[in-house]
Formats: structure tokens, C-alpha cells, sequence
């Protein structure tokens, strides 16, 4: 767990350090530039700096380990983490969206500024990088199980398309379609909504205690059947706790076993299960005679 926690911090440190100079590079080419879908793509990566910090906060406290007021530990945090920063995207994608639309609606009776080709390069520059961080963050996230890593990798990608949003609509603007900027900016809206649903259903269904993934199962149903003392499986039941697995499990044995063999045979199922499938927090098994 020591080793999951400075992986995610790494990383999450990492996407810190990148987020906060793509924020101040693409804010300054949007001033400099007059691009208003440029300053929205800025405000977006500037909401990754709190996001990222959110991520990190969670990370940390749900690897506390279980104490007297929390028996079954702290692992639900990370999912907390995950809808504060899903409330902190869509925030951020309503104040973008309300620019936007007023900025669309003043056309008609404004002229709107025509972005610079500073506008362009920045645009170019943060999806390149943003996808990378994507990808990379991503990897990890999979690598440790991590929901909030996971939802900042998300929050990474939804800024390189947020940036492809603004490109075009740059690019649009500066060949006669200066209301383009301001569509691009509504687009980019739509792109963090969008990132922030999926990040809160996800945090959500992990916190109402969601079965385990159907292929998870069927691993875990292949490697029960696989001892030569249980017969069959009576009840499996898998619950999602944050970033981990709970099991509760009952099979049947032979009834005629005596007790210290039933203890044995479940003990060693027990151990097995816990330290094939790390995701496993906890395994309960229930002994059947047959």
C-alpha cells in the first residue's frame, strides 16, 4: 500500500507541476492573442491545479489504515475526493459555458476580436501535452487501482479535447468567424459536463456498494472451482468499497471433513483469494456440507 501511495503521488505531483504552467502559458497567449476560448481553455487547466491537489488529499487519507472508529478503513475517501473534484469540473464547465453564450449573444451588436496565431501554438501545445499526461496518468491509475488517480487522467483528457475545441475555433476565427472563438469555448463546456458526470456516477456507484466487475467474478469463481475440496459455489457476493473488493462467499465440502479440515481448507481459499486479487480487501467464507 506504502508503494500505491508514492506512485500516485509522483504522479499526481507531476501532472501538479504541468498543470500549473500550462495554465499560466495558454492564459497569457489568450490575453496576448485576444481569444477568449484560449483564457476558458486556461481556466480549465487552472481547475486540474485544485483538482490534482484534491487527488492527492484523497489518495493520502483513504491508505489510513483501519482504527476504532473506522473498522473497515478509510478507502471510501478516495471516492469523496473523486465527486468533490467531478462538483469542482462542472462548476468550472457552468462558468465557461455562461462567458461563452453572452459573448455568442453580443455578436450581434459587438465586434469580436480576432485571435493571434499565439492563440494557435498554445492550443497545438497543451493537446499534445495534455494527451501524454493522459495516457500516463492513466497507466498508473490502472497500475495501483486508483478511482481518484483514474478521474484526474479523465479530467487530463477531457482538457486535450477541450484544447482541440479551442483550436478549431481559433483557427475558424482568425479565417473570417471571429464568433467561432466564443462557440469553442461553449464546445469546451460541454466536454468538462460531460468529464465531470462520468467521474461522479463512477464515484457514486462505488460508494453504494456496486458489485465487482462481471469479469473480476468469473476470475474469482474460475479460481474457487479450482481447489479439488470444494464442490460447488452456493453464494458469491462482491461489494466495491472505494478502490478495493469486499467477498462474501459460501461453498459446499464434504460434510463427513472434520472441523479442524473445514477450518483448514477455508483458511487456505481464504489466503489464496486475498493474494491473487490484490483488489481484494477482505474475503468471508461460509463452509456448506454436502
Amino acid at each position: 500500500m506504502e508503494k500505491q501511495i508514492q506512485i500516485a503521488m509522483e504522479v499526481s505531483q507531476k501532472s501538479l507541476a504541468v498543470n500549473i504552467i500550462l495554465s499560466v502559458i495558454k492564459f497569457a497567449a489568450g490575453v496576448v492573442a485576444n481569444s477568449g476560448a484560449m483564457i476558458s481553455d486556461a481556466i480549465h487547466s487552472a481547475s486540474d491545479v485544485f483538482s490534482t491537489i484534491i487527488v492527492m488529499i484523497g489518495v493520502k487519507l483513504s491508505a489510513k489504515e483501519e482504527d476504532e472508529d473506522h473498522p473497515y478503513g478509510h478507502e471510501r475517501l478516495e471516492c469523496v475526493a473523486a465527486i468533490i473534484l467531478a462538483m469542482l469540473l462542472m462548476g468550472t464547465g457552468i462558468l465557461i459555458g455562461y462567458e461563452s453564450v453572452e459573448k455568442i449573444l453580443a455578436a450581434e451588436t459587438e465586434t469580436l476580436p480576432t485571435p493571434g496565431t499565439l492563440a494557435v501554438a498554445a492550443a497545438a501545445v497543451s493537446i499534445i501535452v495534455k494527451e501524454a499526461m493522459f495516457w500516463y496518468t492513466r497507466h498508473f491509475a490502472k497500475l495501483i487501482k486508483s478511482e481518484a488517480l483514474m478521474a484526474d487522467a479523465w479530467h487530463h483528457h477531457s482538457d486535450s479535447l477541450s484544447s482541440v475545441g479551442a483550436l478549431i475555433g481559433i483557427v475558424g476565427a482568425r479565417m473570417g468567424l471571429p464568433v467561432l472563438d466564443p462557440v469553442a469555448g461553449l464546445f469546451i463546456c460541454f466536454f468538462i459536463a460531460k468529464a465531470a458526470f462520468d467521474i461522479f456516477k463512477d464515484a457514486i456507484e462505488k460508494m453504494v456498494d456496486h458489485t465487482g466487475d462481471p469479469a473480476f467474478e468469473n476470475a474469482l469463481k474460475e479460481k474457487i472451482l479450482s481447489y479439488a475440496e470444494i464442490n460447488s459455489i452456493d453464494l458469491l457476493k462482491t461489494r466495491e468499497f472505494g478502490n478495493r473488493i469486499y467477498v462474501e462467499l459460501e461453498v459446499s465440502v464434504n460434510g463427513q471433513l472434520p472441523l479442524i479440515d473445514a477450518h483448514e481448507i477455508a483458511h487456505k481459499v481464504h489466503d489464496d483469494i486475498e493474494n491473487t486479487f490484490p483488489q481484494v480487501k477482505h474475503i468471508m467464507i461460509h463452509l456448506n456440507p454436502c
